[in-house]
């Protein structure tokens, strides 16, 4: 049996962390309390000493959501997302996309679809406070795999000829496809 304050503290992690994490921390917390009772502390004494060594829990949560894979993978993603996009942007123009034949629902589908995935990733990349919103990548990730995958299919199937420029934009999307599919189990373990 624990103290109110150890088991207060778990429900806390378990209500905040991925079970695994809070798991993990929580036994930390009960053996370190356990060491302060061996020690001769008493049940109050062990307890608050135990709190005083980890750290409030808010802190504890906040650490743990800043070391989160989701948030790590999500703030990637927005930082090469730019160049991903100004690769396209380049070569798109530069092949007269506009002439291919690409339904314009498919193009502005396609832009609200890649709209949506980077409002969740900055939603995650974001988060100081919740673990849980750092998820939002393991969403996302699925999103801009199809996304890039699309576009790599599109250049493929519809462009005239295959120049430089798309050469180097379908490139960046396959490094960012195998950077997704690599991160992906770890985002979406946690």
């Amino acid at each position: 049996m624990t103290s109110p304050l150890i088991a207060e503290y778990v429900t806390g992690l378990h209500q905040s962390l991925p079970a695994a994490i809070a798991d993990e921390a929580a036994t930390g917390l009960i053996d370190t309390y356990q060491d302060h009772l061996d020690s001769g502390a008493s049940d109050q004494e062990a307890a608050h000493a135990a709190l005083a060594e980890f750290g409030g829990l808010t802190m504890v949560v906040n650490e743990f959501t800043r070391q989160a894979p989701g948030r790590h993978a999500a703030r990637l993603l927005l930082a090469t997302g730019p160049i991903v996009g100004a690769c396209w942007a380049a070569a798109l123009t530069l092949s007269r996309a506009w002439t291919w034949p690409l339904p314009s629902a498919a193009r502005l589908s396609f832009g609200a679809v890649l709209l949506l995935a980077v409002l969740a990733l900055a939603l995650a990349a974001s988060s100081q406070h919740s673990y849980h919103r750092t998820r939002l990548t393991a969403a996302a990730s699925p999103i801009l795999l199809a996304l890039d995958t699309t576009a790599v299919a599109a250049v493929l199937l519809d462009a005239p000829t295959l120049t430089w420029a798309l050469g180097t934009a379908v490139a960046a999307s396959l490094s960012r496809i195998a950077f997704t599919a690599w991160s992906l189990p770890r985002i979406a373990a946690y």
